[in-house]
Formats: C-alpha cells, structure tokens, sequence
C-alpha cells in the first residue's frame, strides 16, 4: 500500500472521529439558552465579515481594516475562519492542505462546527462586550466552496442556522485568473483555476441580491484598503 493511500485513509479515519466527537447534531438546532443570546447579539457590538476567493487579499484588508478602526478610536478585534480552535486547527491540517479535497458534505459539516465554536467562543464574547469583529471569512465562505462543490445551498444554510447575520459583508472582488497567479506554489486543494471560478459564481449571487457588498479587489493594496475603509465607516455613520 502506498504512503499517499495510508495518508488518505488514515485522514478519513481522523475525520471521522472529529465529526462524532463534536456530535453534528448540534448543527440541527442550538439549545434554547444559546438561541436566546444570538438573538440579542446585535444590541451590543457590530459583526463584519470579509469575503473573497484564495489570494485575493482578503487577509492582509482585513488585517489593515482592523489597524486603521482602531486609529480611529473603535474597540474592535480581528478573527478568521478557519477558527483558531480544536476543529479550525483540524480544518486546516487536514482538509486544506491534504493530498486531496474530501468530500464537500465532510467539508461543510466541518467548517459548520468549527463556526459553531467560533461564533460561540469569540463572536458573541466579543459583540457582549460592545466591540466591533472583523472576522476573515465566514458562512459565505461556506456557501461559495461547498456550493462550488455541488451542494445544496439550502442545506449549507440549515446547517449553519446557528450562524448570526453579519451586520455588514464586504466581498473583495478578483479575477479567478488573477488570484491564481498570487499563490503561492503550495497550494490548498481548493486553490485551482476551475474551483476558484465556480466560487465566485456563488459569491456573485450573493453580491447581486444585495447580502454582500462589492469591493474592487484588482486596484493597488492602498486603493482597496481605502475603498473598503469607506464603506465601513459609512455602514457605521448609519449604524449610529
């Protein structure tokens, strides 16, 4: 048997284990005391995500967007998904960067509990006290991959019913073409041409029924910095 097929099977095995320990059921319905602070969430803090295929520099925005709110006197952190939890760090080693994709209903079962965690540990903490989260990725991240795969849109959303509506989502729109030439040689196993393709259909969707806001993401690092900088502050003139 070869090492690549050992390596495949025993990464199967693993997920396996992770989505039992975890016990997906809780992705159906969250328990009612959890129901009742997510619908309070927004009195508090402000939620925005920030959206985008692989190397079209979402990262480093949302990274710079977070620096120059607090410039400005906002209490805000930054967070991302892939969580920094037990599942993100899972997510990470073995979906991301395996020898090969797994299958799309795994993918979205795992990110769906790595949201679980991190809406529940970070999120809601953070919007409790008050503060502005800037998360790098969140459910539409979801929606555009495992949609791209060939799910059932309806479903990615039920399974992420526990998933709170971001006050403000910011889509940095870049040719697929273009953000292939950014990566780096390692690549994830989502980060080819005809992937990164379908995703921005997907995305696209989004952009046209109004959930998510387009940026031009083809424009110099300090033009989309900027640009997204405005449409931040105006959301949250209007906000107050």
């Amino acid at each position: 048997m070869s090492v690549s097929l050992v390596a495949d099977q025993n990464r199967e095995n693993v997920v396996k284990r992770v989505l039992i320990k975890f016990n997906t059921s809780i992705l159906i319905m969250p328990n009612a005391q959890s129901l009742k602070r997510w619908k309070k969430w927004g009195k508090k803090g402000i939620f925005i995500c920030v959206e985008g295929l692989d190397g079209c520099g979402k990262t480093t925005q949302t990274k710079l967007l977070v620096r120059r709110l607090r410039k400005k006197g906002y209490n805000v952190i930054g967070t991302a998904e892939p969580s920094r939890g037990e599942i993100g760090n899972f997510i990470k080693k073995y979906c991301l960067h395996g020898m090969k994709r797994v299958s799309s209903v795994v993918e979205a079962l795992l990110f769906a509990a790595d949201r679980f965690e991190h809406v529940e540990k970070e999120v809601i903490p953070a919007l409790d006290e008050g503060k502005l989260v800037i998360s790098d990725r969140y459910v539409y991240s979801s929606l555009a991959y495992q949609g791209a795969g060939g799910l059932d849109l309806k479903w990615i959303e039920r399974i992420n019913e526990h998933a709170m509506r971001p006050d403000l989502a910011i889509f940095i729109d870049v040719e697929p073409s273009i953000v292939i030439q950014r990566l780096k040689p390692r690549k994830s196993v989502m980060e080819n041409l005809e992937t990164q393709r379908k995703v921005r259909e997907v995305y696209m969707k989004f952009v046209e029924n109004g959930e998510l806001v387009k940026v031009n993401g083809n424009k110099s690092k300090g033009e989309v910095a900027d640009d997204i900088l405005r449409v931040v502050l105006r959301f949250l003139a209007k906000a107050n």
